[in-house]
């Protein structure tokens, strides 16, 4: 199974970054994509991906929530660093009307030069949206028939939104999200209606750990081991098979990215 999110560069996984991963080998984590959201983590990403090029890969991006530091010297240097071979997509990068840490304006700027980098490049784009679905479809839509792939990363929208985006061949990104029982009971009701060629797993960690885990761990972080969790729950919503549906999501996943299937073998 594939884990195509995770925010490895964060300071929760400084003290034990090699512990982590080891766990998400033995957990049968079989590859991972690491989120870049501004320029120094994607850097960072590069690094660690770098460490381990048959099981890590990475994204580059200014999320939405950084858009305000989009510059031309940013531009640039996404230009120079996104040619590494790592590197498997633009993004994270879009929008976030929930928060606003960015303005608006600001954040629709960064997401457009974002996607015009990746039609330039033919990349995948790894995209956020929240609270933001028609400014975010009226930026992208022009450009969806240029786009190599695009991947809506931690999708917890509504079901008119899901159809837009399967209507348009976006991929999905279901998190542990779907394990909590309150905020996650509407979309729980759409994983079933996911085709099973649109559907991928993450872990987004170490945010978003499934809050029915149990033990919880007591830093109640997430880790990309928790993704047969995610896996089990997203197999029981759609009434399938965990071994069926961790080998559909992996085959997905290197597809989106453009991944070698003989890199590693593609079974849970």
């Amino acid at each position: 199974m594939f884990d195509i999110g995770v925010n490895l560069t964060s300071q929760e996984f400084i003290r034990d970054y090699d512990k982590v991963v080891q766990r998400a080998h033995e957990a049968g984590v079989t590859g991972m994509i690491i989120i870049g959201t501004t320029m120094l983590n994607s850097r960072q990403a590069i690094i660690l991906a770098e460490k381990d090029v048959k099981y890590l890969w990475s994204t580059i991006g200014i999320h939405p929530h950084y858009a305000s530091t989009w510059s031309k010297k940013i531009n640039s240097e996404m230009r120079k660093l996104v040619i590494h071979p790592c590197i498997v997509a633009v993004g994270e990068c879009g929008l976030d009307f929930y928060r606003n840490f960015s303005t608006k304006k600001e954040q629709m700027y960064a997401f457009q030069a974002q996607i015009e980098l990746a039609i330039e490049l033919h990349m995948p784009v790894f995209l956020h949206c929240r609270n933001a679905h028609k400014d975010f479809m009226s930026i992208l839509s022009p450009w969806i028939p240029t786009l190599k792939a695009v991947l809506v990363h931690c999708f917890t929208g509504t079901q008119s939104e899901l159809e837009v985006y399967l209507e348009n061949d976006f991929y999905i990104g279901i998190t542990g999200w779907i394990c909590d029982t309150k905020r996650g009971a509407d979309l729980c009701k759409l994983i079933p209606l996911i085709p099973s060629n649109r559907l991928v797993i993450e872990t987004d960690s170490p945010w978003l750990i499934p809050k029915d885990i149990f033990p919880m761990p007591s830093s109640r972080r997430n880790e990309p081991s928790f993704l047969p969790h995610i896996m089990q729950k997203v197999a029981i919503l759609r009434e399938d098979n965990i071994v069926n549906l961790s080998h559909q999501t992996t085959c997905n996943a290197h597809a989106l990215f453009n991944l070698s299937s003989n890199i590693r073998d593609i079974i849970i």
